[in-house]
């Protein structure tokens, strides 16, 4: 299958490599000194205990290059989304399924409202990599996998392929039925974590074992698993505890990427995450306290210093 990647950061280069490596027919989206560096010396990703190099690889800036495609994966930041979006239409096949690896649970509805529901697989990266320098992915020693679906439980042979494809290429792509629950579930963890860590400015071993800071953690996905179950989303009654025990298990030293856009001086997807759920909190009547205090303390930020 033909596979795009509109977007070549941690998420879509880390997967988007990998495929490359294994032989799948990938395209990057890329712009900037990243596309200078992907035309020039290929993609690096490196790990713990692996370094993968794909030389030659096809990247370009020009969707007329890069489509159609049997699928279109969205790996973009938040902020650049609506222009992302606009470049869809144009990536498009009569079939072409159009895959959402965003953080947070606004972008597969944003996408649909692009192209129909009927193209649209929500999507969740479980993975931890970004961009140490231009063409080189830094990715950390968890076993990186996908979870996809079709909105609204919608089956999708897509979905199959691309999970077959993953599956050559060394990581698991898992194809669920109730999609947005699962992406739910990770954006119950993910809120909390990128807020938490980012306003106390410490990794996960220090906030999970102060007992006021771990408090705060557990009210802020208990919030959002609050605005979940008020939106329609099943999310099962033990989901913060589910994502606490997440937590316990994560290596003391690990940090949100938010946390590290902060150190850096980056914008911060902030106002989709704890910034999201205060907003989404206000539309649904639920009430979002810990999230609220959050995104008044790390707003100041957001629009980044670099």
């Amino acid at each position: 299958m033909k596979i795009a990647f509109l977007g070549a950061g941690g998420v879509g280069g880390y997967f988007g490599g990998r495929l490359a490596a294994a032989g799948e027919d990938v395209t990057f989206l890329a712009r900037g000194a990243h596309l200078e560096a992907l035309r020039r010396d290929g993609l690096t990703l490196s790990g713990p205990a692996e370094t993968i190099r794909v030389h030659p690889i096809r990247a370009t800036d020009d969707p007329r290059q890069a489509g159609p495609a049997d699928l279109l994966v969205v790996a973009v930041k938040h902020w650049d989304l609506e222009a992302a979006a606009g470049l869809v239409p144009s990536l498009l096949g009569p079939a072409t399924e159009v895959l959402s690896l965003l953080n947070g649970v606004e972008a597969p509805d944003r996408l649909a409202r692009e192209v129909g529901r009927a193209r649209v697989l929500g999507g969740v990266a479980y993975v931890v990599a970004s961009i140490e320098a231009p063409g080189r992915i830094r990715f950390g020693g968890m076993a990186a996998r996908l979870a996809v679906g079709g909105l609204g439980g919608r089956r999708s042979p897509v979905a199959e392929n691309f999970a077959a494809a993953s599956a050559r290429a060394g990581f698991e792509t898992r194809v669920v039925d109730d999609i947005e629950r699962a992406i739910w579930e990770k954006f119950v963890f993910l809120s909390a974590v990128s807020g938490v860590t980012s306003a106390v400015r410490l990794p996960i071993g220090p906030i999970r074992t102060h007992p006021a800071a771990r408090e705060l953690l557990t009210r802020a996905m208990r919030e959002t698993a609050n605005l979940g179950r008020a939106r329609g989303v099943a999310l099962p009654e033990d989901a913060v505890e589910r994502q606490m025990a997440i937590c316990d298990r994560l290596p003391a030293d690990s940090v949100s990427s938010m946390q590290t856009d902060l150190s850096r001086g980056n914008r911060l997807e902030l106002p989709w995450l704890s910034g999201g759920v205060a907003r989404m909190g206000l539309e649904s009547g639920v009430e979002t306290p810990a999230h609220a205090f959050l995104a008044a303390v790390l707003g100041p930020h957001a629009a980044g210093s670099s």
